[in-house]
């Protein structure tokens, strides 16, 4: 991707293609923001440490957060540069050449894409990487619309115009994926969560179980949620049994492996006990 990199941006300069040095300037933002992504996803495999003891998974979830602004910070440059250009039309002096080069992008991320594309969905830092290399598909895809538009009707502004179609989409994929990194580090709670069918769930599968309450769930990454929470029992069940009730359903039906559990066989200590 570096390598090509240069070859658009070289292709753009001496075409004219705003389109093109735009996904240029696009790439060489996505090879760092894809060497983020990489040395995140290294580190986030070492062990935790009485310093970390949670470990170092929530890097991949900041790397998210920074590529996100890196897509952002592509958006501002190009619509500039765009609406510069609409306002000083230039011409696309070589659109053929523009044609080859922008084929080439398609091609090399095409290939990064589908190499990205599977199990993008369970860790925004592989999502970042994946929506990174899918915007610059799509800027090539774009700039070669936009060779072809010059060369059959000769509408040089097809190419700023173009272009902020581009920042369109792009900035759609960055909002989306800086709001989901932000929820994440914010400790929120997954989307498909829900506290009171939890507790109904629990109350209604372990007869010995009276009450559930201070229940909070949070994710450490988009694929590992944690949870926490108060559970009121019968004075004459075992504990022992009733916590590895609850486990076993927070894991099967909710999949949550990490939980800590406060086993209460009186009222809640707390002031606050819902």
């Amino acid at each position: 991707m570096a390598s090509f990199m240069v070859v658009e941006a070289l292709g753009g300069f001496f075409s004219g293609s705003l389109t093109l040095l735009a996904d240029a300037g696009h790439m060489m933002i996505d090879t760092l923001a894809l060497a983020l992504a990489y040395t995140a996803q290294r580190l986030s495999q070492r062990p935790a440490s009485p310093s970390r003891t949670f470990g170092y998974s929530r890097l991949q979830v900041l790397a998210a957060f920074v590529n996100s602004l890196l897509l952002l910070l592509i958006v501002i440059g190009i619509v500039v540069e765009a609406i510069d250009r609409l306002r000083h039309p230039s011409v696309m002096a070589h659109p053929g050449v523009a044609l080859v080069v922008a084929l080439g992008g398609m091609s090399v991320n095409a290939i990064s894409a589908l190499v990205l594309h599977r199990g993008h969905e369970h860790d925004l830092n592989l999502k970042a990487a994946y929506l990174h290399v899918l915007s610059d598909l799509i800027g090539a895809t774009l700039a070669a619309l936009a060779a072809i538009l010059v060369m059959l009707t000769e509408w040089q502004s097809a190419d700023a115009v173009l272009s902020l179609a581009v920042t369109a989409l792009i900035a759609r994929f960055a909002v989306q994926l800086m709001l989901e990194s932000a929820h994440v580090l914010q400790e929120g709670a997954p989307s498909n969560f829900n506290a009171e069918h939890l507790a109904q769930r629990l109350l209604a599968q372990i007869p010995t179980l009276l009450d559930v309450h201070h229940i909070h769930a949070w994710q450490l990454t988009q694929s590992l949620t944690l949870l926490t929470m108060h559970a009121r029992y019968e004075k004459n069940a075992s504990s022992d049994q009733v916590l590895t009730d609850i486990k076993k359903i927070l894991k099967h039906e909710f999949g949550i492996d990490h939980s800590t559990i406060q086993l209460e066989s009186s009222d809640c200590g707390d002031l606050d006990c819902h």
